[in-house]
């Protein structure tokens, strides 16, 4: 134990020191005199040299995917020797996810497209892979359904895990026990009942079932590792109070008692301890009084060690004292930059910690507690200076029916903040999700190209709470868009933004945020950018009925639609094409599965024979978003030509 304190002693003295503040010589460099030109498309683009590291349970190994010459790797680095081993993807998989099956073994869930009952649809497969040899083997390859890579448990030593596999869409999943060394697997669950989702406890035992109703769900629920299950009651669907309860599962092995997120009490949610036997939610174990908890850890005995929120930023606290004076450690030494927590072993000793803000692409350091330090692994784009981009800072408006718009607001440095003209930047999903103060290639571009940037938290966004979410349900182009407008009157009321030279840019719902921005209120909008937009919601929920089960298709389109008798065409571009009256610049991948090229194609359809101004940019290779960094950089050109001509900096 003494040796700890000393350690962490140590640490806390380091991570306060003016070196560890200020940051390497190479991350403050200073501009000349503000008088540089500013970087390029294709450093903007560049594709980070590591992503998403992930520490070994004995810290000892660093596990990441990185990209060369056209091709995913996913690779392991040595923390003391820096060896590399690496396994290269067949071009037609693409990447989902990966993790740590103990020390010496990986787990990797990989997708392609498929027929699938004559359907062209997405199919996950999982890969295990030994460190030693590094050759990936397909685990149930000849058992699963659509989704392969179910994982519900995997045994802390690595030498085994849960998989739940559905065949076909007719028969509820098996869970299997898949031995990882060899992947042979043996079923320890059958399909039970109308059960579709099962959850493993702390120990790797099939403990609850969820089924799914028109209107609602069932949790099913058994107390040991054997017998039928019970079922407990029945939640609607629209209960906001048991939401937390899909969302995070986790019992404890030998007992009843678990942990739930809940939104009771308060309207946010908060880490609650509760009895899934009786469904009674317990004591408060934490919560934050103005932003949802979105996830939390659990240590092997089953107590918390830790919860995650996000406020301006993402943020952790940690249940051990010695952890948590550790992390308000590093948080003060950072200042305006972030240190986020990214991994960590299993005794929580070794982390990986990302630094940097949203002028700062970031760096990834290792922290050892036992030795004290902090060192750099790997930068994310070490071809841009901090200096020479754009801080932002958040900030927050009233909407007009009172309702608190938090947003980032971004400023081009090196001029006054007067003036000035505008990008609105709306997120995509559009629910459940926001933005944070974190580095962002596209906003930092714009700043660099001169333009003020906005990007609106709107109602519906994650992480404020039920009623913020709530107040977005049927807000779709009506609401929605009202957000994105009031937070431009805000700007030009504070006078440091020009009204007469507003756009609006933005990728998934937020491209159609913008296509109907300049559609809905010419008056405002000079022009609007989409990529990978929503043009037509009718057409959209039709596409998105292949994932959905008809109650789940119900929901969702209540969610978008609001009262049954609102007409969505009345807030489809595509519908409304002969409105429009501002340029349009349309850009769509055509190999993307979540808002298919035929939506960008009637759009741009309808423009033409409606002789509407409007640029289009296909690539042919890309999904919804941006794989290639060559297509990224080509975006980010023709972006600026397109604002450059039609709201000039």
């Amino acid at each position: 134990m003494r040796g700890f304190e000393i350690a962490g002693a140590l640490a806390l003295a380091w991570l306060c020191s003016p070196s560890f503040a200020q940051g390497s010589a190479q991350e403050t460099a200073t501009a000349d005199s503000g008088t540089a030109a500013p970087y390029s498309a294709e450093l903007f683009a560049k594709l980070p040299l590591i992503n998403g590291p992930k520490l070994s349970p004995d810290g000892q190994n660093i596990l990441f995917s990185t990209q060369t010459g056209g091709r995913t790797f996913v690779a392991t680095r040595s923390v003391t020797d820096g060896k590399l081993h690496s396994i290269p993807l067949a071009e037609r998989l693409d990447l989902n996810w990966y993790r740590w099956a103990g020390n010496n073994r990986l787990l990797i869930s990989v997708s392609q497209t498929v027929r699938y009952f004559d359907v062209e649809a997405r199919r996950s497969y999982l890969l295990t892979a030994d460190t030693a040899s590094m050759k990936p083997v397909f685990i149930g390859r000849d058992y699963q359904g659509l989704e392969g890579d179910d994982l519900i448990y995997v045994d802390p030593e690595g030498e085994w895990a849960l998989l739940s596999l559905q065949r076909t869409p007719y028969v509820g999943p098996t869970v299997y026990r898949v031995t990882l060394a060899d992947g042979k697997m043996e079923a320890v669950q059958n399909p039970y009942g109308d059960i579709w989702e099962w959850f493993a406890d702390n120990r790797g035992v099939v403990r609850m079932g969820m089924s799914f109703a028109r209107d609602s769900w069932t949790l099913h629920y058994r107390e040991g590792d054997s017998g039928g299950f019970r079922k407990l009651a029945t939640i609607r669907y629209d209960d906001k109070e048991q939401k937390g309860l899909i969302e995070a599962i986790r019992v404890i092995s030998g007992s009843d008692q678990g942990y739930v997120l809940s939104a009771k009490e308060t309207g946010r949610y908060a880490l609650y301890r509760y009895n899934y036997a009786t469904q009674t939610i317990g004591e408060l174990v934490f919560g934050n009084p103005d932003h949802d908890i979105s996830d939390y850890d659990l240590n092997e005995d089953g107590t918390p060690s830790a919860v995650y929120y996000t406020d301006e930023r993402r943020r952790v606290h940690w249940f051990d004292p010695a952890q948590q004076q550790i992390q308000e450690a590093i948080d003060k030494a950072l200042g305006a930059r972030h240190g986020s927590l990214v991994s960590r072993s299993r005794d929580g000793r070794v982390k990986i910690i990302h630094v940097g803000g949203p002028n700062d692409p970031g760096s990834y350091y290792l922290f050892d507690e036992a030795l004290g330090k902090m060192d750099v692994f790997a930068r994310t784009n070490e071809a841009l200076s901090p200096a020479r981009l754009s801080p932002s800072r958040y900030v927050s408006y009233k909407a007009r029916d009172g309702l608190t718009i938090h947003a980032n607001l971004t400023l081009p440095k090196g001029r006054e903040a007067k003036g000035l003209p505008l990008v609105i930047l709306p997120h995509g999903g559009p629910y459940g999700i926001r933005d944070d103060l974190r580095y962002d290639a596209e906003v930092q571009f714009l700043a660099s190209r001169g333009y003020a940037v906005l990007q609106p938290n709107f109602r519906g966004s994650g992480g404020y709470g039920e009623a913020h979410a709530k107040a977005g349900e049927g807000a779709i182009g009506r609401q929605m868009q009202d957000d994105l407008d009031d937070g431009m009157d805000w700007l030009v009321e504070q006078g440091m933004v020009d009204a007469a030279r507003v756009c609006v840019v933005g990728a998934s719902y937020g491209g159609y945020a913008a296509l109907w921005a300049v559609t809905l209120n010419p008056e405002r909008y000079r022009c609007a950018a989409s990529f990978a937009g929503v043009t037509d919601w009718d057409r959209i929920l039709k596409y998105d009925a292949r994932f959905f089960s008809r109650s789940g298709l119900r929901r969702w389109r209540s969610t978008i639609q609001g009262d049954s008798s609102f007409d969505m065409d009345s807030v489809s571009p595509l519908k409304q094409a002969s409105r429009l009256t501002r340029p349009v610049l349309i850009a769509q991948g055509q190999e993307d599965t979540v808002v298919p090229p035929q939506q960008a194609a009637a759009y741009v359809h309808a423009l033409k024979s409606a002789g509407k101004p409007h640029e289009f940019v296909s690539y042919e290779k890309e999904g919804h978003g941006f794989d290639d960094p060559a297509n990224l950089a080509d975006w980010l050109k023709k972006l600026e030509a397109f604002l450059a001509k039609h709201n000039p900096a």
